[in-house]
């Protein structure tokens, strides 16, 4: 009777015992998302019945033990064991004290790095480190960064309290709650002084706790509440950065664009990541501005992309449209709105600083370009921008908001900031700042923006410039100023081989002037002018042409046939029927252009000596040498004169008297030219300047043709590394470096190494061009010889023709270019045995060059060496001559 009863009483443990297990189960899944306190004192009340419960399981156990055979006793001794382990689990998860009002982010993506760094330094031992100041700008995630850390460390501690840092009563009312919970004896007490003392002292006296005051505003706030030392951690978030004697900072920083990406997948599960990419660029990578746009999106059911159009085109119905995403306290504009609305009380320096601001580029705004500018900004921020000390203030008063970030001489505002900004203004105040901006940029951005020397300050304002431009596009503001902009930035970037990007700024410039000025204004004309050296670099050289001869007959209309104005576009339309092979009419037009320029000046001018030069080369391609020469002999006295033996200028026509020399054959005299200007570069601009690496080529070229081929490969490589150091590994004349060391390569027998550096060049070209230009067919002619040389005759002949077909787009059949291509399409034929294809290339190379070159010119008589030598293996003599 007694083993039956013994019997019953260990099933009914063990059933007791299971049941208490799977409430424990059901508790620890709740726990982890539990932030309420009515619910977490409920289960406190039930892990305290349960331990009595676990009490009394033991002693019934032990009971039993003493009755009971041993190995039914086993089992039920592993399911207490299990019990108590999962009760002191449970413990954990449950603070004695929590009044954490949020529940964690189940959408919270990244920042492992920052809740590493936040838990390292809390735990560090070193002094201060237990006080961490999160700091960062409304909306860039500083409160769900601490939410995250209290959820994923809340075993940690025994006591963890939230305390409302805005308001100081809010602080106060927080700490004598915490009192209540600590159940000190001065929780009554009506005096708040009191209780926070208490507080503080039993913070100083205990372990295990941490502390968090959101969103405190300024030091003096928080200082009364935090206690001066005690075993636990005190987190600080704020917008304020200046925390420095209180805690040590923790900024952070939007999103970078993985997390950005990762979390928008995740938020709205959609997986097309080059979306979420651009959606993310859109937004700044903000973590607020994200949630809101996941938000939108699951609720709508619409499609990354279709947020991303409605945020470009409609951004400011779709912010209204939009409610706070849980746990957020206000939306992406509500967020900085209050925060400007409080700058604007405190300093109208700071919130004008702000406005001029959103109407730029969002990163490094220089404060000497705002200083330099002052007389195009309102007052009172015109004086502040003059004066470092008010501006300072000004900068604080941003920074207190997190609306702006300081880096020594340079600022930055989120993007997303800036439109807020924007979208606060009226229309007529938009405008006003539009036009400011504009004005700003115009004044700042160098006239000579074509010139190396300015470039370091054009890349800094460009990202200002392009962004005042669009403003002032988009509010139809100071065309004037903008059109400006836009001419100066598609020069410069032309000057960076950035032909594409210039030619749209360009065209933006023109269409801008052409409302104001009308389309026969000089200003029109210049801006033709500068699409046409567009154009003419892009290879299209009919384009180029109506682009010149529209801009000549302008300044024909506007002036006079023989004004100044006009002697340059009669120059330009020179230079680019000089590249379309037309050397008559080129030579026409510069002749044309030097009388103008005679008559109006003198015949010792330096504009004449320009005209001159161009002459001069335009003579050398057509093969007249010696009159070329006596052209660059007067230039070059013109200059003399006019500038002293150690100019520029007079470098560059001493490298031109060279190149005429190396043409008639005298090496030695070329070298000695070329050496000379070299001397004159390096002293007068420098020995990294990209003038140096161009007569660097030019040296190294007359070298290679004496045979000295390392020291042609010394100055090739120089000419390289200076233009990359200036221009960076993609520019084409960088392109037209390492083409030049793949040739003396190629005389040195390194085919391999010849060949890498050929095709290097055609990538960087056609990259720049795209693969129908004339540099282009310059490379793949190139890579052609080194696989003829090779061996490789089929992929030669292919290169040839692909060289020949965009030489004969560019320039016509008949031009001098062509006929160096259709030349070699001839030798790569004579060495694959089609004797007759050859025959026939060669003739129609000789044809070309007898045409446009004459008799004595290099070309010419290259092409009658190789038909000779083909003619001498066929046994015959004269070209054309009927085969036996």
């Amino acid at each position: 009777m007694n083993e039956e009863l013994n019997d019953k009483r260990l099933t009914d443990l063990k059933d007791s015992i299971r049941k208490d297990l799977d409430l424990l189960k059901n508790y620890e899944d709740e726990l982890r998302y539990e932030t309420e306190p009515r619910p977490l004192a409920r289960y406190r009340r039930e892990i305290e019945r349960q331990r009595e419960s676990l009490a009394q399981y033991q002693q019934e156990y032990d009971e039993l033990k003493m009755q009971a055979s041993p190995a039914p006793m086993q089992n039920v001794e592993s399911l207490l064991q299990q019990q108590g382990t999962k009760l002191d689990k449970i413990q954990r998860l449950l603070p004695q004290v929590w009044n954490v009002p949020h529940h964690r982010n189940p959408n919270f993506t990244g920042r492992k790095d920052i809740l590493s760094n936040l838990r390292l330094s809390l735990t560090s031992g070193e002094s201060a480190a237990w006080k961490q100041a999160v700091t960062g700008m409304g909306g860039v995630g500083k409160t769900q960064l601490v939410v995250e850390y209290i959820y994923l460390h809340k075993t940690d501690y025994r006591v963890i309290w939230w305390i409302r840092s805005e308001e100081p009563a809010a602080m106060g009312a927080d700490y004598a709650d915490l009192a209540a919970s600590l159940d000190l004896p001065e929780k009554d007490s009506p005096d708040q002084k009191e209780i926070t003392k208490v507080v503080k002292r039993w913070l100083e006296h205990n372990s295990g706790w941490l502390l968090i005051f959101d969103n405190a505003r300024d030091q003096k706030d928080v200082r009364g509440y935090i206690p001066k030392g005690g075993d636990g951690h005190l987190i600080i978030t704020s917008r304020n950065p200046d925390w420095s004697g209180v805690a040590k900072l923790l900024p952070v920083r939007p999103f970078d664009r993985a997390e950005s990406i990762d979390f928008l997948c995740k938020r709205t599960e959609q997986d097309d990541e080059e979306a979420a990419d651009a959606l993310a660029d859109e937004l700044g990578d903000m973590p607020l501005a994200l949630e809101q746009a996941g938000a939108y999106i699951e609720t709508t059911g619409i499609m990354l992309t279709d947020y991303q159009e409605l945020f470009q085109s409609r951004r400011k119905e779709l912010w209204e449209d939009e409610i706070p995403p849980l746990d957020y306290p206000d939306s992406v504009a509500t967020t900085w709105s209050l925060a400007m609305e409080q700058v604007s009380k405190e300093s109208l320096e700071a919130a004008d600083l702000l406005n001029l601001c959103a109407f730029l580029a969002p990163d490094e705004i220089s404060l000497e370009m705002l200083s330099e500018g002052a007389e195009h900004l309102p007052e009172p921020l015109a004086a502040t921008a003059t004066d470092r000390l008010a501006m300072n203030r000004a900068i604080k008063v941003l920074r207190r908001y997190s609306l702006i970030n300081a880096d020594g001489e340079l600022l930055s505002v989120h993007r997303l900031v800036q439109a807020v900004v924007r979208d606060r203004l009226s229309e007529d105040d938009e405008k006003r700042w539009a036009e400011m901006g504009v004005a700003l940029l115009s004044a700042a951005f160098p006239f000579k923006s074509d010139d190396v020397q300015t470039w370091p300050l054009c890349s800094r304002l460009l990202p200002h410039a392009l962004a005042a431009a669009a403003h002032s596009e988009a509010r139809e503001v100071a065309p004037e100023k903008t059109y400006q902009i836009l001419n100066q930035t598609g020069v410069y970037l032309r000057g960076r081989a950035e032909f594409a990007e210039a030619k749209v700024y360009l065209r933006r410039a023109f269409t801008l002037a052409e409302k104001v000025y009308g389309q026969d204004h000089p200003i029109i004309a210049t801006i033709i002018n500068n699409l046409g050296l567009v154009l003419q670099a892009l290879g299209d050289l009919q384009g180029a042409k109506q682009h010149f001869e529209r801009a000549l007959k302008i300044d024909e209309k506007t002036y006079s046939p023989d004004h100044p104005d006009v002697a340059i576009r009669v120059n330009n339309l020179g230079l680019v029927l000089q590249d379309m092979g037309d050397m008559q009419g080129a030579k026409q037009h510069f002749e044309r252009a030097l009388k103008i320029n005679e008559n109006t000046y003198s015949p010792d001018h330096l504009d004449v000596a320009t005209i001159v030069n161009n002459l001069g080369l335009v003579l050398q391609d057509m093969g007249d040498k010696q009159g070329a020469k006596q052209h660059f002999e007067r230039a070059l006295k013109i200059d003399e004169n006019t500038y002293g033996p150690d100019h520029p200028n007079v470098a560059t026509i001493v490298n031109n008297l060279g190149s005429v020399l190396q043409d008639m054959g005298d090496l030695q005299g070329a070298k000695k030219y070329f050496e000379q200007a070299l001397k004159i570069d390096e002293n007068t601009c420098g020995p990294d300047h990209p003038n140096v690496a161009t007569i660097a080529n030019n040296l190294s070229g007359v070298l290679q043709a004496m045979g000295d081929l390392p020291g042609a490969k010394q100055h090739f490589e120089r000419a390289l590394k200076i233009d990359e150091n200036t221009y960076g590994l993609d520019h084409p004349d960088v392109a037209r470096d390492v083409n030049n060391l793949g040739g003396v390569l190629q005389d040195m027998g390194d085919l391999p190494g010849a060949k890498q550096h050929f095709e290097r060049a055609l990538k960087i070209d056609e990259n720049t061009y795209g693969p129908d230009h004339p540099n282009v067919a310059i490379d793949v002619n190139n890579l052609g010889g080194v696989l003829r040389d090779m061996g490789d005759l089929q992929e030669a002949k292919q290169h040839f023709e692909r060289a020949l077909k965009i030489g004969e787009n560019t320039y016509g059949p008949d031009h001098p270019k062509v006929a160096i291509r259709v030349n070699n399409l001839g030798s790569v034929l004579q060495d694959m045995g089609d004797l007759q294809g050859a025959k026939e290339h060669y003739e129609r190379a000789l044809e070309i060059c007898h045409k446009f070159l004459g008799e004595e010119h290099t070309y010419t008589t290259t092409v009658r060496n190789n038909f000779e030598s083909l003619a001498n293996v066929q046994g015959r003599v004269e070209p054309g001559s009927d085969q036996n």
